[in-house]
This record gives C-alpha cells, sequence and structure tokens, in this order.
C-alpha cells in the first residue's frame, strides 16, 4: 500500500496529469508538420498508417526496454493476459489512431485539438456503464451539453449559418476520441492485473505493428526521412510512451474522474501550441468560443467536490 501512495498523492496526480496533457497537446502540430516532412497528401492513408505505425510501434519498444532496465517482467505474462492488451492495443492504438490521423488530415490542428476534447465526455460515459461508482447526474449532462455546444461552434463556417462538418474529418475525430475513451476504461481494468507501464508497451507496440502491416498491404510508402523529420518522429514515439504510461498509472491507482478533469487542458495546449508552430488562427472568435464550451463542459461533467477532510467524494 505505502508503495503506491505518492501516486495517488493530489499534487502528484495533478502534476503529472497536466504533463500528459502536454504532451498530447503537442501531438497535434507534431503530427501535421510530420505530414509535410514526409509529405504526406491528404489522401494518402497508407502513408498516414505507417507514420502512426511506425510512431506508436517505436513508442512501444522504448517501454519495453523501459519495463527490463527497471526489473518489470515484461515477458511471460501468459496467454489470456495478452489477448487483453492485444485487444486493448487494437482498440487504443489502431482503431483510435487510424481515425484521429485520418480526421486530423481534413480539418485544422485547432480544431481537431478543440473537438477531440469530447474524449472526456465519451469516458465518463462509458465508466458509468463500466463501473458503479462513476454515476452520471444532472451536472454531468449538462457538462456534456455545453461541451458538444462547442464542438458545434467551431464547426460554423464564416457566415454563422452553414455548417462545415465532413465525415472524413470531424466525424472521423469524434470516432476515435470515442474509442479512446472506451479504450481508456477497459485498459483501467486489464491494468489491475498487471503492471501498467508493461501493458502499455505491449499495447503500444501490437497496435503500432497492425498499423504498419496495415500501411504496406494497402501499398503505402514512407520517404523523406531526414534528421529534421527522424528526430520529429522519435519525439512523437518519446511523447506517446510517456503520455499513455502515466495515464496507464494514474487511472490504475485513481478513479476515471479524477484523472479525466485535466484532459480539459489537452485542447488549450493544443490550441496554444497549432496556434504557434502552424500558424493558425486563435483568435477567431469561433475558435475561442468553442475552446470555452468545451472547457466549462469537461470541468462540470468531471469536477469532483473535496469535503473539509479533504477526501473525495463520489459525484
Amino acid at each position: 500500500m505505502k508503495n503506491k501512495m505518492w501516486i495517488t498523492d493530489t499534487r502528484v496526480v495533478c502534476a503529472l496529469s497536466l504533463l500528459a496533457c502536454l504532451l498530447w497537446g503537442s501531438a497535434y502540430p507534431a503530427i501535421k508538420t510530420g505530414y509535410s516532412l514526409f509529405a504526406i497528401g491528404p489522401d494518402d492513408t497508407a502513408g498516414k498508417f505507417l507514420f502512426a505505425g511506425y510512431r506508436f510501434f517505436a513508442a512501444g519498444l522504448i517501454l519495453i526496454g523501459f519495463s527490463l532496465a527497471t526489473g518489470r517482467k515484461a515477458f511471460g505474462l501468459g496467454a489470456g493476459l495478452m489477448a487483453r492488451v492485444a485487444l486493448l492495443g487494437v482498440g487504443m492504438t489502431t482503431l483510435q489512431y487510424i481515425f484521429f490521423y485520418i480526421g486530423l488530415s481534413h480539418t485544422s490542428g485547432v480544431k481537431g485539438a478543440i473537438m477531440n476534447g469530447t474524449t472526456t465526455f465519451f469516458t465518463v460515459l462509458a465508466a458509468h456503464f463500466m463501473f458503479k461508482a462513476e454515476r452520471l447526474t444532472r451536472r454531468v449532462s449538462l457538462g456534456c451539453a455545453i461541451g458538444f455546444l462547442g464542438v458545434i461552434f467551431v464547426n460554423f463556417s464564416r457566415d454563422l449559418f452553414n455548417l462545415h462538418f465532413t465525415f472524413a474529418g470531424e466525424g472521423f475525430l469524434i470516432i476515435a476520441a470515442f474509442v479512446m475513451a472506451v479504450s481508456g476504461v477497459y485498459g483501467k481494468a486489464v491494468s489491475q492485473r498487471m503492471d501498467s507501464v508493461v501493458m502499455t508497451a505491449w499495447q503500444l507496440s501490437i497496435g503500432g505493428a497492425l498499423l504498419i502491416a496495415l500501411g504496406y498491404a494497402m501499398g503505402g510508402s514512407l520517404a523523406g526521412f531526414t534528421p529534421v523529420s527522424t528526430s520529429l518522429l522519435a519525439y512523437m514515439a518519446l511523447l506517446s510512451s510517456a503520455a499513455f504510461a502515466i495515464m496507464a498509472t494514474l487511472l490504475k491507482y485513481n478513479p476515471v474522474s479524477l484523472f479525466s478533469i485535466f484532459l480539459f487542458t489537452v485542447p488549450i495546449f493544443g490550441t496554444a501550441l497549432s496556434a504557434l508552430f502552424l500558424g493558425e488562427k486563435l483568435l477567431e472568435w469561433k475558435n475561442l468560443v468553442a475552446l470555452v464550451c468545451v472547457c466549462i463542459g469537461i470541468f462540470l461533467v468531471t469536477y469532483i467536490k473535496s469535503p473539509a477532510s479533504d477526501g473525495l467524494v463520489e459525484k
């Protein structure tokens, strides 16, 4: 019990959650930049799968190496447990990023960062059905409504009357958010039976390998390897291994909603970094309104009152 007390400390949860969200937020401009450096066009689906596959397979290998270096049992987990981890990898890595990478290539980094904030709403709903302690209340429902209002705002065109929404763009991003949420809650259940870092290592490796196989099966190729593009790919692998390992560890020892409260910072980090590195418009009124709505919605969904005893009460 003493060994895991540090991971349940509020200050530790806050610091690690913000770090994970900052890393995820930086992925938005990094992916868009990677498309440019590796000459991956909007219709080059196979190239996107290879780009994602290399990233996550490398991230998994990094964590496997880290697991072995720190004395964790990375092999010999048993067929049953590996089957569960493989299923997690298919969902959290392969399926999620099939939809995410394609969707992001058909919309802006700013809009993608805001819309992917819907992951929190799906996470809360999934936890409601999978864990008895995560109950759906009126406040949660109101938060979901306000958050999705932000999604509507960000899709309005300049004339304020035409709703700009494409299934291959914004639609795929919403599906990716849903798959991520369900997989994250499922991963919490799997992590109760094994080390969370080892679980993350294998789910990334398996999911990444499937993406690579799919990319090559579709006739894809990945060219344009230079010191700059390779460094970017290495950074993306490192951010994935760190962010997913942090998430898995926090979810293993903490309530889903306690970690989710910090997910509102992902669209904030993603929007700001996309504006900074991609030169996208941040101060456009619809982006600001949407960002505010999403942040308010996520806060309402995940806010937990803390009584005087400094304990946590269920929503």
